[in-house]
């Protein structure tokens, strides 16, 4: 079931009142059907494989809570780590594990092929829900969170359907609670919740989904072709389509949850703004990088997690050792690349990053004691660029094309000629400018303009207004949402 779809307004038209007229057993259960039948909506037999992902670490959770003998207690972790990651691996990397070894068997003149004798389909939300089991057994074992026995409670945190799929990544300590006990009902929550719908179908139908085939025929073409223009147009373009897709989801997921009284943390802050890497990544995916921070990067650096999933990814400035935290830095990257897809593509993707939140780290003492203005409109612009033309090998269809379009934007002498169609450029300068003047507006426009009522309230029914046709307008046909394949 798709956010963008009536039949999920449909679903969250049910629940939502049922939640807060049921009380605390029936609410759950309501909670716990409604989020089976989103995901079946896609795959019923699929939920056998959620089913046994929970049920693992509900199990491992408790036995961890009765024990005190560390060996014990490291034996049960490792069973949670290998069976949730080994079917991680199995649906999402086989393919690919199975593709590389045959390339090496032939590259060493060997007469040898592997097969799979069978079909794998890649089940929806694997890489999400697996990661927000592996961090509620993680924290139970940390001694962050105490095991929770009611199941029903628990697989409600694990399967609750606004989340399920694509994000945001929850702990624990972040939202049980919440589905435990219901918060006060406020009108101000439900309509956020209303605001935070709209904004995301508008991000999603009318921008994301509208870019999508420009993007498509683009990155079709011989990338041989294009100029260094027509590389930086496309890497905008991509970058614009995956921003308003996900931003959008993560819109709907956090605004279904306002509608029951539930509070998400934020996923996106207006990322392209960033005036650094580091930056960048405290404000795109915030629940991704702030995992990997918590569950791999700080441990791997020597440093005490933190056991919130805000703030994005943090240096591990107290680690032992800068080596430590370094090869920290690259290996949590490698990884985050291969996170989102079983393509070398992806692996370039993370170290990209890496290099640049390195470097950003050597650097900044440098570039500190430069005047603030020059620090924040370099550093934004220098950040958008790095994090545009990063977006090269995650859309790329292959590491040779994701180099030639590189080889191509940093070519001085290939900036004289111009190749996709016109309005390519036109719509990458828009999207631009729009997204520059929403943050303008949101961040010093808006806050003023709330102070005076008799402007701000004509104001915001005519944008709600205009949203709301426009999304009714291009709310068919549905495509599916990019992070659903990861």
């Amino acid at each position: 079931m798709l956010f963008n779809s009536v039949t999920y307004l449909v679903l969250l038209a049910i629940t939502v009142p049922l939640w807060w007229l049921l009380p605390r057993r029936p609410r759950l259960w309501v909670v716990f059907i409604s989020s089976v039948l989103f995901y079946g909506f896609w795959r019923f037999d699929f939920l056998g494989l959620l089913a046994l992902n929970s049920v693992i670490d509900y199990v491992v959770a408790l036995a961890l809570d009765k024990t005190e003998n560390p060996r014990r207690r490291w034996a049960l972790l490792l069973t949670s780590l290998v069976t949730n990651l080994g079917l991680l691996m199995f649906f999402k990397y086989a393919y690919f594990l199975t593709d590389n070894a045959n390339g090496l068997m032939a590259l060493l003149g060997i007469d040898r092929e592997f097969e799979i004798p069978f079909k794998i389909i890649l089940p929806l939300g694997i890489s999400f829900y697996t990661f927000q089991t592996l961090s509620y057994t993680i924290d139970v074992f940390r001694r962050n969170i105490p095991a929770e026995r009611d199941f029903i409670l628990y697989a409600d945190f694990v399967i609750f359907f606004p989340q399920l799929v694509a994000g945001p990544i929850l702990r624990a300590s972040e939202v049980m609670t919440q589905l435990c006990t219901r918060n006060p009902f406020h009108w101000a929550d439900v309509a956020q919740g209303f605001r935070r719908i709209l904004y995301g179908l508008f991000l999603k139908v009318c921008l994301a989904d509208n870019i999508a085939g420009i993007v498509d025929t683009g990155f079709n073409q011989d990338v041989s072709g294009f100029s260094a223009l027509d590389v930086w147009t496309l890497a905008f373009l991509f970058g614009f389509q995956i921003y308003f897709d996900f931003a959008g989801y993560s819109h709907i997921a956090i605004g279904s949850a306002n509608l029951m009284g539930i509070h998400f943390p934020e996923n996106f802050n207006f990322p392209y703004m960033a005036t650094s890497p580091r930056d960048f990544w405290r404000r795109w995916h915030i629940s991704l990088s702030s995992w990997i921070r918590d569950y791999l990067y700080l441990p791997l650096a020597g440093v005490k997690a933190h056991d919130h999933s805000s703030g994005g990814l943090a240096e591990a400035t107290s680690a032992e050792h800068t080596g430590r935290r370094d090869r920290a830095l690259f290996l949590s990257w490698a990884i985050m690349g291969l996170w989102h897809g079983a393509n070398w593509t992806f692996l370039v993707w993370g170290l990209w990053h890496a290099c640049f939140v390195f470097l950003y780290r050597t650097t900044r003492g440098v570039f500190g004691k430069l005047p603030a203005a020059v620090q924040a409109l370099g550093g934004w612009g220098l950040t958008l660029a790095i994090a545009m033309l990063g977006w090269v090998p995650f859309r790329a269809a292959t590491l040779s094309d994701t180099f030639t379009m590189w080889k191509q934007a940093i070519n001085p002498l290939a900036y004289r000629s111009l190749n996709l169609f016109e309005n390519t450029y036109v719509v990458t300068a828009a999207l631009f400018v729009l997204t520059v003047a929403t943050y303008v507006v949101d961040r010093w426009v808006a806050p003023k303009l709330r102070q005076v009522p008799l402007v701000w309230i004509p104001l915001e029914s005519i944008a709600f207004a205009f949203l709301i046709a426009a999304v009714f307008i291009y709310l068919r046909p549905i495509r599916q949402y990019i992070y659903f394949q990861f």
